[in-house]
């Protein structure tokens, strides 16, 4: 049997719900941003070719102090300011292919009502885990919360260095995070639950100095989701911006509607170290307490830092989008970023790298395999694929290939482990091609059936791996997969139907070069 349908047996073919963070309406996206949305779209790409039905959500948060600040300094009004970078983060991500289902806004009226329909169930099934009290701290508007003195070094930030704190006083409703330190530590302990090890290990040590309850509204701001309940002064409160936030991923399944079942709870939150806190102790705890399941699972991945810097709106240093899809490709680029910054981990980009992954990767390995191995067809076989017995070439790609299915599995979301898979195979390939010489096969009438049994093992490893880059590289996978000559889409064959799919007899194609190789810049 092959490695797809061993992978395929041990899961249940079911939905599959996927999120990523919600990004501050407050400038275009990053590499950060798009690192993230990719790796997400790999995954969600994935799922579909073993045939899950996926729901993949993105979105902005549109809320919070940071917003109406921007707002103000660029004269507009915060939702005017929302409305255009939202239209323009779409965009962006339109080019990269980022194949979402839906793309919520906090600023929706859906999303408003679902916050304030799990508040106030916070509020019924747990009476007492909201109570008010006046607070004082040093609040960091950069990431929307008060920061503990572990957090601030010199006076500033550690997340958000250039940003000047502001010490705060208020009157705010608080929820009783405190209370929920020995189920969130049975939680987090299970390894399904928060991944890779290494954060699940932070978070463990934090439960364990000791939960400090949350602010659950701000008295003295007014851009978010009213407060259901009014301060004791009769203040009307509003709803703190990660309240607000966190609970996108319920209320795009339409919460409170009954119906929001069939998506929830989540099957994986992926999000950045940064904000490991909120989703594996804030958001877990609301739902324990207005009586809800948690999601299954949290991948935390890294930071993608230039010249050794995190790559952020507030400190600076970032590329433009635009720019980095218009060097090589939208492909191109999604496989560096997949392929250089490990996903369990912090990686570099530079243009340089870029450049060399480019050339010696996508120019000189990959897609010169496919254009040599093309147009040996088209020049021997008048464009028609032969016929051709499975081989050693076969049975070593299907050995690499059950490394690429483990490391987007169960055990985690190792997604350069998985490249780095394939491109053994395309390595392999390139060495057959110089091994057999189909050049000279084609000399010697007698040699014709070895000549045809290259040619075909080349054809089906190239079919292989337009499947199997799908989730990586889908516009250059699906020109690929047209030159091939096969029918339908990479897509819509899913590694299941990979399995029997024989190319003798297609008619291929040869287009333009997959990636063609480029001068340095």
């Amino acid at each position: 049997m092959e490695t797809s349908l061993v992978h395929r047996a041990a899961i249940n073919l079911a939905k599959y719900y996927l999120t990523c963070a919600i990004d501050y309406a407050t400038a275009d996206p990053h590499q950060g941003h798009a690192y993230e949305k990719i790796g997400a779209d790999v995954i969600a790409r994935y799922h579909r070719l073993l045939g899950d039905d996926v729901h993949f959500l993105v979105g902005m948060d549109e809320h919070g102090q940071k917003v109406a600040q921007t707002a103000a300094e660029r004269k507009v009004s915060p939702q005017e300011l929302v409305d255009a970078v939202a239209e323009s983060t779409e965009q962006i991500w339109g080019l990269l292919g980022i194949s979402y289902d839906q793309f919520i806004r906090t600023s929706d009226p859906a999303h408003k009502a679902g916050v304030k329909r799990l508040l106030e169930q916070i509020f019924e099934k747990s009476p007492n885990d909201f109570y008010e009290k006046s607070y004082a701290g040093w609040y960091c508007v950069g990431c929307e919360s008060f920061k503990q003195d572990n957090e601030i070094v010199d006076g500033k930030c550690i997340l958000h260095p250039t940003r000047t704190l502001e010490w705060v006083e208020e009157q705010n409703w608080f929820f009783r995070l405190s209370a929920y330190s020995d189920r969130l530590k049975k939680l987090v302990s299970t390894e399904e639950f928060l991944q890779p090890k290494t954060r699940r290990n932070e978070i463990l040590s934090l439960i364990d100095s000791g939960l400090e309850d949350v602010s659950a509204s701000r008295s003295r701001f007014s851009w978010g989701v009213p407060f259901p309940k009014k301060g004791s002064g009769g203040d009307v409160q509003t709803t703190y911006v990660w309240f607000d936030a966190l609970p996108n991923y319920l209320t795009a399944t339409g919460f409170p509607n009954p119906d929001y079942a069939k998506l929830w709870p989540a099957d994986l939150h992926l999000i950045g170290k940064d904000i490991t806190r909120f989703h594996a102790l804030v958001w877990p705890a609301m739902l324990m307490a207005a009586g809800l399941e948690v999601p299954k699972r949290i991948w935390v991945h890294g930071f993608v830092l230039v010249g050794g810097t995190r790559v952020s709106k507030s400190t600076g240093g970032n590329l433009d989008l635009r720019d980095a899809i218009g060097r090589f490709g939208p492909d191109a680029f999604r496989y560096f970023l997949m392929r250089e910054v490990p996903f369990d981990g912090d990686g570099s980009f530079s243009w340089e790298r870029f450049e060399e992954r480019y050339n010696a990767d996508l120019a000189n390995a990959f897609g010169n395999l496919a254009s040599r191995a093309i147009s040996m067809v088209e020049r021997y076989c008048d464009g028609v694929i032969p016929t051709g017995e499975r081989n050693e070439i076969d049975k070593a790609d299907a050995k690499d290939l059950e490394g690429y299915h483990a490391s987007i599995g169960p055990k985690g979301f190792l997604l350069h482990d998985a490249l780095r898979a394939v491109w053994l195979t395309v390595a392999r390939g390139n060495e057959y091609v110089d091994s057999q010489a189909p050049w000279k096969l084609a000399k010697d009438p007698a040699l014709r059936t070895q000549l045809e049994s290259t040619l075909a093992t080349l054809m089906r490893q190239l079919t292989r791996q337009a499947v199997h880059l799908w989730p990586f590289i889908p516009g250059k996978s699906e020109e690929l997969w047209n030159s091939l000559g096969a029918p339908g889409s990479p897509a819509n064959t899913g590694f299941s139907g990979l399995d029997n799919l024989d190319p003798t007899g297609w008619k291929v194609q040869k287009g333009s070069p997959l990636f063609p190789k480029t001068e340095k810049q």
